[in-house]
Formats: C-alpha cells, structure tokens, sequence
C-alpha cells in the first residue's frame, strides 16, 4: 500500500493518500500554485491561502486529499445529506457522513468523500482506483427504474456493506443522482452493482452471481 504524504504550512496541512487519487484533478485545476504535478513536491500549502486550499480539497471526491487547519480554520464541515452520484463509465461518488464496512463488520474506509469502485476491476476495492479506464468499462449515470427502499434510519450515517461476490448494500439516508444532477431518487436501502455486469446499472440485478463475480 503506498504512503500516505503530508505536506504543511504553518496555516494548514495537507495530506494526500495516492492509494485513493484517481486523478480527477480537482485540486490543480482549482488552486495550480498549490497543487502542481511537476513540482517537487508536487503540493506546496506556502504557496497559497489556508481557505482556498482547504475549498479546494473539499471538492476532491475520492478523500484522496484531506487537511487539518493549523491557524484555528474550521475543519471540513460533513454534508447535511449522502449523496451518491453515478459517474458515466465510472465509480460511485458518495458524499456525507460514509461508513464502508465488510459483512463481518470490519470498518474498511470512512470519511465524507469517497469514490467506489462499479465496474469489477479495481485491484483495491471497494475503492476505486481508475481501473474501469483500462477495463474499457461502459455505463451510463442515468438512473433507469430506480430500486431504492423507504425505510426507517437510525441516524443520519450512510452504511455501505460490502457483500461478498456481491454487491454493495447501503443502509442509511441517501440521495441518489446522476452526474447532472438529474434523475433523483431517495430512500433509505439498495443495493448497487459492483460487478460491472448488471442489466439495470447502477442497481444490482444479480448477474454477479450467473458471471462468478469475485471480490
């Protein structure tokens, strides 16, 4: 697993886990003093304001970048909501209050902002880690015939289950949208595929199973 690299100033430290970054590239285009691939290093918090770099890596949304304010900033707020946004041909972008647990309840990833792998081929899933590009995989971010359940929530988490060869079942308050902002459906229980394969994406329709998903 690579490390996990810390960079800081004397307002802020930044904190970059390339393990999650898919290169989205939110943070260069947002804030290029800062964050700068051919620099060395390649995130310089000197060479910017404490807030803009902090806005900035709250619009990551693999989680790959977090901060700590060290000037008495606020820390990032949590989302009053969990979303989970359909990325075309791509993960699952969940923003919110995220647990990420296997069916033994072992906790494997938590935070405010992850990417979740779809499309089968990811070597560190449930994450993503931009495999489906190589994979060639193919998906809309419409939301056909939305298969999500009103039940009564705890609390206001959103539980992802990883389920073995499965899918991924979450249990909680959420909001489900494509990468438009389009095609909404709330609830509070689904299960959305992980395998790549299912007929109604991003709903799970069991082929996991026909095809021997493994994972």
């Amino acid at each position: 697993m690579a490390k996990v690299h810390a960079y800081e100033s004397s307002a802020i430290r930044v904190v970059y886990d390339p393990t999650r970054c898919i290169h989205a590239a939110e943070c260069v285009r947002g804030l290029p003093s800062v964050f700068d691939p051919q620099s060395r290093p390649w995130i310089q918090p000197d060479s910017g304001n404490a807030h803009e770099i902090a806005a900035v890596i709250s619009k990551c949304p693999t989680g790959a970048l977090q901060y700590e304010r060290l000037d008495g900033g606020a820390a990032e707020a949590t989302p009053e909501r969990n979303t989970v946004t359909i990325a075309p041909d791509g993960p699952l972008f969940l923003r919110g209050q995220i647990e990420v647990r296997d069916s033994d309840e072992n906790l494997l990833a938590e935070g405010s902002r992850l990417a979740l792998c779809r499309c089968g081929a990811s070597k560190i899933k449930p994450l993503c880690d931009n495999s489906h590009r190589e994979a060639g995989f193919v998906a809309p971010s419409s939301i056909p015939d939305p298969k999500i359940r009103q039940t009564e929530a705890d609390d206001g988490r959103l539980l992802v289950v990883v389920a073995p060869q499965g899918p991924l079942i979450l249990q909680g308050p959420m909001t489900v949208i494509d990468d438009a902002g389009k095609d909404r459906c709330e609830g509070t229980k689904t299960a959305l595929c992980r395998c790549g394969a299912s007929a109604n994406k991003p709903f799970c329709d069991g082929t996991h199973s026909k095809i021997g998903f493994e994972g």
